[in-house]
């Protein structure tokens, strides 16, 4: 047994409102710079969709992930050392920028300075890319609330096979939020693509990172994501992915994702796990068994053994507390409600996600029928209008027993706690027939609907001892330190062009004068004037403040010159 630490998520999807609130408050504090503004390391994809990038679960088309031999081994899907040798200047199994899509902004220049004329202007949309004017055909968030769902819903890799249960029509349709960010995997296929070795799991929490030193930019990783969340950096030449926020997480504050969720539907703890069972879980012959065998690498944090192991292991105590209070392995091996995404992908991915329960309560509703008794709900779950099938899909590899298991259990919970809720007497048959006891429901209502910020996030702070270490592999992956590779420095458009953007670009013209200018504060053409947005706080600027008087000065003609001397005047 070889037992270590990983910091882990799982999201409740039936608390997801789709407002994108994680996603602008991850764009601002990590991607908010030159060469990715099409990056989005968390996103939200409104189900059934085709996702960011397009299509991105079509391993057929896009080899991401692991595939088992003949003989029971793993290979990576793309293809080994010599394939990617032969197609590292050239490499067709990845997304195009069209698969994403072209960033843009707005040349609202065009709204004041154009001449008085009949029609009103426009603020035409300009490519981030090559600064001309663009068309706009597609973005991260095109398909949400299953906007334009009749022209290119079925386009969802996820619908083939089942495309006949899933209808369009506006009577029938159905929809749930997926949020989206690295899977932060124990078997990622990622590093394994990387020819340059830049991509490593941190051994003290298991935070998949890019060394950006190391990085050449050969793209490998990008393909090698099944899930696609890692991206290029055009500007820098770098390759960049969802941190897990560590310089907060070493702290002991959640992700910015998950400290801004309004659902407050996301969960952050550790997780010890048996580091000699994963390849072992991950070549499990049957896909369907995948979920089921990553569940058993998972170790019991209050087992004398496993903490005896852990911290031989080097595993602090107040680690293995953490452990114990682990919201994650409380709703992943406790409870079990919280699946997998695509663990036929055989990356064993560490955010885990509870399918959403609440279309099947609308379906009972509707109806004019009780939608908290447990008879309708357990028979609403076989009749809901997110098919079963779609779910496992997503999430167990189309295996629908332990979907349907999941979402009885949630039915269940409802329904014990409506008895307790209106003062009557609780029914111990209803926590029964899913296998638990009443007090096991009452506990996971408490932890899904009642928990608090120190409930949600059990993350134990790095320790002082490790900080030399922290430290320096903060300075091989982090992306914005001083002089860091992630920041650029100099850029091919000029000083600032690899650097800071400001927090809000909306002008083509002021985008393109800071990608120009030699200067940090301003473009030269601005003459004194600060653009503050574009200050990062350190030195002083020409023109933030205004010049010093020299010693002795007063209000005698000619600025106060000791000599008294007025200039003369021309």
């Amino acid at each position: 047994m070889r037992v270590m630490a990983q910091l882990a998520m799982v999201m409740n999807l039936d608390k997801c409102i789709g407002c994108h609130t994680c996603s602008v408050t991850c764009k601002q504090a990590w991607t908010n710079r030159s060469g990715v503004e099409y990056v989005w390391f968390n996103n939200v994809e409104t189900r059934p969709g085709q996702g960011y990038p397009r299509r991105y679960e079509d391993q057929e088309r896009w080899r991401g992930g692991w595939a088992l031999t003949k003989r029971g081994r793993l290979k990576l899907k793309g293809g080994g050392r010599l394939r990617k040798l032969l197609t590292i200047f050239s490499n067709p199994k990845m997304p195009g920028l069209d698969d994403y899509y072209e960033p843009w902004t707005y040349d609202y220049d065009n709204l004041t300075s154009a001449p008085l004329q009949e029609h009103t202007p426009v603020a035409r949309p300009r490519s981030l890319i090559s600064g001309e004017p663009t068309k706009i055909t597609w973005s991260a968030n095109w398909d949400d609330d299953l906007g334009g769902s009749p022209d290119h819903g079925e386009k969802d890799p996820m619908l083939e096979g089942i495309a006949d249960k899933v209808k369009f029509e506006f009577e029938r349709t159905f929809m749930f939020y997926l949020p989206r960010i690295c899977e932060h995997c124990l078997n990622p296929s990622c590093a394994a693509s990387c020819p340059s070795g830049a991509i490593y799991k941190r051994a003290e929490d298991g935070i998949v990172l890019v060394d950006q030193d190391r990085c050449r930019g050969w793209r490998m990783c990008v393909s090698g994501c099944p899930y696609k969340k890692v991206y290029f950096n055009h500007r820098t030449g770098k390759a960049e992915k969802c941190t897990f926020c560590f310089p907060r997480v070493e702290v002991g504050i959640p992700t910015v994702c998950a400290e801004t969720c309004v659902g407050r539907l996301r969960y952050i703890g550790l997780v010890l796990y048996d580091a000699d069972k994963v390849l072992e879980a991950a070549s499990t012959p049957d896909d369907k068994d995948l979920c089921e065998a990553q569940r058993r690498v998972f170790l019991d944090p209050n087992d004398p053994v496993v903490i005896r192991e852990a911290e031989r292991a080097g595993i602090q105590r107040d680690w293995i507390e953490a452990a114990q209070r682990s919201p994650i392995h409380a709703l992943i091996t406790t409870f079990k409600v919280a699946l997998p995404l695509h663990p036929e992908y055989r990356t064993m991915p560490m955010v885990w996600y509870i399918p959403p329960l609440s279309p099947v309560v609308d379906v009972v509703r509707d109806t004019g029928h009780d939608a908290e008794d447990h008879g309708n709900l357990f028979a609403a779950v076989e009749a809901l209008r997110i098919p079963v099938e779609y779910l496992a899909r997503l999430f167990t590899a189309g295996d629908v027993e332990p979907v349907d298991a999941v979402l009885r259990k949630l039915a269940a919970m409802r329904s014990y706690m409506r008895d307790i809720n209106l003062g009557r007497e609780p029914q111990e048959a209803i926590a029964a027939k899913v296998g638990m006891t009443g007090e096991q429901v009452y506990d996971l209502y408490r932890l899904l609907a009642l928990a608090k910020y120190d409930e949600r996030y059990v993350i134990p702070p790095a320790h002082a001892e490790q900080a030399h270490g922290l430290e320096e592999l903060a300075t091989e992956c982090s992306l914005d330190y001083e002089g860091g590779p992630g920041m650029g420095g100099s850029g091919p458009f000029g000083e600032c062009s690899g650097g800071t953007s400001p927090i809000a670009v909306e002008n083509f013209r002021m985008l393109r004068d800071r990608q120009t200018s030699d200067t940090p504060a301003a473009p030269v053409d601005k003459g004194n004037r600060v653009n503050l947005l574009n200050w990062d706080g350190k030195g002083r600027p020409d023109g933030l403040f205004p010049p010093a008087e020299r010693p002795g000065a007063d209000d005698r003609p000619g600025g106060g010159d000791p000599a008294g001397e007025v200039e003369p005047k021309p």
